[in-house]
């Protein structure tokens, strides 16, 4: 007769007593650490979760369409289109003089690649039925494996950003021979370009229009394979062609004859092989704290204000892979490329590495389960012993390495999420063996029964309410299965990880805990001593003092319920006071922030430069700063936060961000929350000097949301522009009033001067010249154009043939008026005779939202 039928027991403890007496206990031990073992090495690790949400951009050309016609004729129609696929959650759109932009949001969880089909598919079948000025539809996905996991930025004070960027486009060709390497790009720096730099007053005394160079680089560009011939009984292969290969083969085309004589390129303009034109803005500067950092103490010319030309290589990751891997293996590799690639005087730095932040994620929970597993110890040495102790600490890996194992078999990665959900659990998952070898060695001390007998009993007295504890604690983490939104896939590590640590801890109090206890507790069973008698005990004596009372009068137990109600609602009333600061989850201690900068519209690219050096030098001071990454007129490397938020649309002479890396954490007294409350007043104050916007934006702790406080402002169709604005602004003025609101920015644009050249018809008809001569002419002098590209087999990235004024001519717009047309006739016209200049303002952006019901 087994011991459960002896006294009567329920299954559980038939099932303890399974255990108690075989071998199955330690087969459970070895097999679930060495399970968690390899779970630890096998999962992927990285820095975010893998929250899936589609999110595509469609990029719409119309040029010359006024932002009002696009979104009558292109954004609204594209919007009910796209608006038919089923799973899209959110439309946004804006529509500018031009192009726009429509982003279709799905649902959380929609597979990416049935979105893009989707989303491709209806614009297919939507083209048909597009403008006839619609130039171009493309279509771009955004997912959180676009985020680059590791950047590198690379400066030298001896070369320029033009020479930076030759050297950044052959290693990322380079860089992406390490396996799992994703999107990888190179921001900032000018590419290389043959300029012809057009002198109008040469075109003009040759009868030379911009046109007739584009026509005659586009017919002399020409190399084809022509067929074949039969020679001698063997087959000959002919071509014909050869492209142009240089700056000297454009400069050597003839354009035309003039007098008799052939006109060439290089005779109407200057031709340069080598930088393009400034379009962007990129240095490097090293903070206070750069001689305090392990990457950068013992750098050369890591000086505090120093500031160098810099371009940065981003690369991401393939999806599902491990970002610890992929980012050592890229660093290996860019130190074993300073060796042949990168010149001696020209220098790299790591300025975002997410595979050592999801590595050192993984060591604060190996740091943090130590510190429990000794705490654990401590303690349960003191009250009950060391035997004891160490029983209750077998149960901390075992049940951490089953549930990582779980963790991994729900495809999971190891992220601060599912960290943060483990180390939550740590608190929680002793409890059950606590409470079951306590029990234990109190029956021992008893000795009322035999020990195997005191075992069963033991355990079996305490097993209803440790199961209806663990039932409870995973009742209370249930709610996070059903959060809806962005908030719900990041949360589900934490609803799946906390219950199966429990469950594990549950599963071992029933069957390693009572197992352990009884072999490591026997002996002291066995002992020759008088049964403890526990009412003797100064614990037991003073503990029935303090509860005595209470259980003894009606009365003083209604007292001691009404004074913890009281203590409940004073503690609700924390919040509703203010006295304690409320928010899902707590700040991250992270190593870096961003800073925004948003000028009025128009502003040139010089301009806003001089407001980031003014940010970057007071940066540059601070003293838990390393080092200051500046991308004027160009988006800074896109991080989670930034993909959610559309950082990466900024492009614009008016728009600069940067990207502020602190010493290390381990290395710092004050947290990253601190240091940006704290340098916040000064960019502030910084902001008000050049009449700028600038946001401080740090990495959220939880999933990214468009902005911490959004109003969106709405109006009837009939309402306009102006009225909504008007309405905009008086919103942005109270929340500017508000307590505690910080960094208030809106979508309103400033008024930018524009200039439209009004084509006189019937004067361009009398010089035989059509309107679109005159328009093409006028972009190309204005805009540039690149109508074909010099052939090279040493090049990585396509070497364009750009036309355009020199920068000097563009400065004016009476410049233009001299500059002579050829019509049809072969007579030159200046443009100030073909037309007249009216001064307006640039169309408003028209912002639209839809959302499901």
């Amino acid at each position: 007769m087994s011991l459960s039928q002896k006294y009567n027991l329920g299954i559980t403890a038939r099932v303890v007593e399974e255990f108690l007496t075989s071998k199955l206990p330690i087969i459970f031990i070895i097999g679930s650490l060495l399970a968690g073992a390899a779970a630890l090495i096998v999962t992927p690790r990285e820095e975010e979760p893998q929250i899936v949400v589609p999110v595509i951009d469609v990029m719409i050309s119309f040029p010359g369409a006024s932002a009002k016609e696009i979104e009558n004729l292109v954004t609204i129609n594209l919007e009910r289109k796209l608006w038919e696929i089923d799973g899209v959650e959110y439309i946004y759109s804006s529509s500018r003089p031009g192009g726009a932009v429509v982003t279709a949001r799905f649902y959380v969880g929609q597979e990416m690649e049935k979105s893009i089909l989707k989303v491709y598919s209806k614009i297919m079948a939507y083209t048909p039925d597009a403008p006839p000025g619609v130039t171009g539809w493309v279509i771009r996905p955004v997912e959180i494996d676009d985020v680059p996991i590791v950047t590198f930025a690379l400066y030298s004070s001896a070369y320029s950003d033009y020479e930076l960027r030759r050297v950044a486009d052959e290693l990322i060709h380079r860089l992406q021979s390490i396996p799992d390497t994703g999107k990888t790009n190179v921001i900032g720096g000018r590419e290389r370009q043959i300029r012809v730099l057009l002198q109008p007053e040469r075109m003009s005394a040759r009868h030379v229009a911009p046109l007739d160079l584009v026509r005659s680089l586009k017919g002399a560009n020409v190399n084809l394979l022509a067929g074949s011939m039969d020679i001698l009984d063997r087959e000959i292969i002919v071509e014909a062609g050869p492209f142009i290969k240089s700056a000297d083969e454009v400069g050597s085309l003839v354009i035309g004859i003039d007098q008799g004589k052939p006109v060439y390129f290089r005779d109407v303009a200057e031709i340069i092989d080598g930088p393009a034109e400034v379009s962007s803005y990129t240095s490097l500067t090293f903070g206070a704290g750069a001689h305090a950092d392990p990457e950068t103490r013992d750098m050369p010319g890591a000086i505090p204000g120093k500031t160098y030309n810099q371009v940065t290589i981003a690369v991401a990751k393939r999806k599902g892979t491990n970002a610890v891997q992929v980012a050592d293996g890229l660093i290996k590799k860019f130190a074993e490329l300073k060796k042949d690639v990168i010149p001696s005087d020209m220098r790299f730095l790591v300025t975002r590495n997410y595979g050592k932040t999801a590595n050192d994620k993984v060591n604060e929970l190996v740091k943090h389960l130590l510190i429990a597993i000794v705490s654990i110890i401590a303690l349960l040495t003191i009250m009950l012993g060391w035997r004891e102790a160490m029983i209750v600490a077998l149960a901390v890996p075992m049940t951490l390495s089953v549930t990582l194992l779980a963790n991994y078999l729900f495809g999971y990665t190891i992220n601060r999420v599912t960290l943060f959900a483990l180390i939550l659990s740590l608190g929680l998952l002793v409890d059950d063996p606590i409470v079951d070898v306590e029990n234990i060695h109190r029956h021992f001390k008893l000795k009322t029964h035999p020990p195997l007998d005191s075992t069963i009993l033991a355990v079996d007295e305490v097993r209803p309410p440790t199961i209806l504890a663990t039932l409870a604690v995973i009742a209370s983490f249930l709610p996070l299965f059903f959060i809806t939104g962005m908030m719900g896939p990041y949360m589900r590590p934490m609803a799946i990880n906390v219950p199966i640590a429990m469950l594990m801890s549950l599963a071992v109090a029933f069957t390693v805990t009572p197992w352990a206890t009884y072999h490591a507790l026997r002996k002291e069973y066995d002992r020759e001593s008088e049964p403890f008698d526990f009412k003797s005990g100064t614990i037991y004596r003073t503990y029935r003092a303090i509860v005595l009372p209470f259980l003894e009068s009606r009365r003083k137990s209604h007292y001691l319920l009404g004074l913890i109600g009281l203590a409940l609602i004073g503690s609700i009333a924390l919040v509703g006071l203010n006295l304690v600061p409320m928010k899902m989850l707590p700040f991250d201690n992270k190593n870096e922030f961003l800073i925004l900068i948003d000028m009025p519209e128009g502003t040139t690219l010089e301009s806003t430069d001089k407001v980031a050096r003014d940010v970057k030098l007071y940066l540059a001071s601070v003293n838990e700063v390393r080092d200051i990454e500046t991308f004027v007129g160009v988006a800074s490397p896109m991080d989670f936060n930034g993909m959610v938020r559309q950082y990466y649309l900024r492009d614009g002479p008016y728009l600069a961000d940067i990207r502020v890396n602190l010493i290390d954490k381990e290395d710092r007294q004050f947290q990253s929350h601190a240091i940006a409350l704290r340098i916040r007043p000064a960019i502030q104050e910084i902001a008000r000097k050049w009449n700028a916007n600038i946001k401080l934006v740090e990495v959220p702790p939880g999933p990214p949301v468009f902005s911490t406080l959004v109003a969106e402002v709405y109006g009837p169709p009939e309402a306009s522009y102006d009225d909504i604005a008007a309405l905009a602004k008086r919103v942005r003025k109270l929340m500017e009033e508000t307590t505690d609101v910080v960094d208030v920015d809106d979508s309103i644009t400033a008024p930018q001067t524009q200039y439209n050249f009004l084509v006189d018809r019937t004067k361009a008809g009398q010089h035989s010249l059509t309107q679109d001569q005159i328009v093409q002419s006028a972009k190309i002098l204005l805009g540039g154009e690149s109508p074909s590209i010099a052939h090279s087999n040493k090049e990585r990235n396509p070497l364009e043939i750009n036309l355009r004024l020199p920068r000097a001519l563009r400065s004016r717009i009476q410049d233009m008026g001299s500059i002579k047309l050829k019509g049809s006739d072969g007579l030159m016209t200046p443009f100030a005779e073909l037309g007249s200049i009216e001064k307006t303002t640039l169309d408003k952006p028209y912002l639209e939202k839809t959302c499901a019901k």
